[in-house]
């Protein structure tokens, strides 16, 4: 599992510098990954994402992705395993986790961050448009078997 970084990270040492973390949650349900619709009031307003956010100072990814989806959807998650990681273009070096949600688990986006909720096949989310580029990284990975999730492609 290799960081990925980007072009335009400004090289330190041939390393990217991280001004932010970031913590990602992966749920998979009856083969379709959930994804958020960013709202209008934050950065990258309107693009699909998978739902998760900063890291606070004495925070573990763990519990940063916990809080972030309470914060985000109302809802409580638990982390499984780290798939993957990447630094985006911003420099945010973002750490993707395998997260369980409660199947009866219902979601509540809190409007100020999140404009809607969504479960996408695997193709429906390759085909999807206005995605953060860590998104389509991501999926480039995937695709690579950098990691596995047990999804059928439909």
């Amino acid at each position: 599992m290799g960081i990925e970084t980007a072009k335009d990270g400004n090289p330190i040492d041939g390393e990217p510098t991280i001004v932010r973390r970031g913590a990602v949650a992966v749920i998979v349900r009856d083969d379709r990954l959930l994804l958020v619709r960013r709202s209008e009031h934050v950065i990258a307003p309107r693009m699909y994402c998978f739902p998760g956010g900063g890291i606070e100072d004495g925070e573990t990814e763990e519990e940063a992705l916990v809080r972030e989806l309470e914060e985000e959807l109302g809802c409580l998650v638990a982390p499984c395993r780290r798939l993957w990681e990447h630094v985006s273009p911003w420099r945010v070096h973002l750490a993707f986790w395998l997260a369980n949600l409660e199947e009866e688990a219902e979601l509540k986006p809190d409007p100020r961050e999140v404009e809607s909720v969504h479960w996408f096949t695997l193709g429906e989310m390759t085909a999807l448009a206005d995605q953060l580029d860590s998104n389509y990284r991501f999926l480039e990975a995937l695709e690579r078997g950098d990691f596995v999730l047990n999804l059928a492609v439909r």
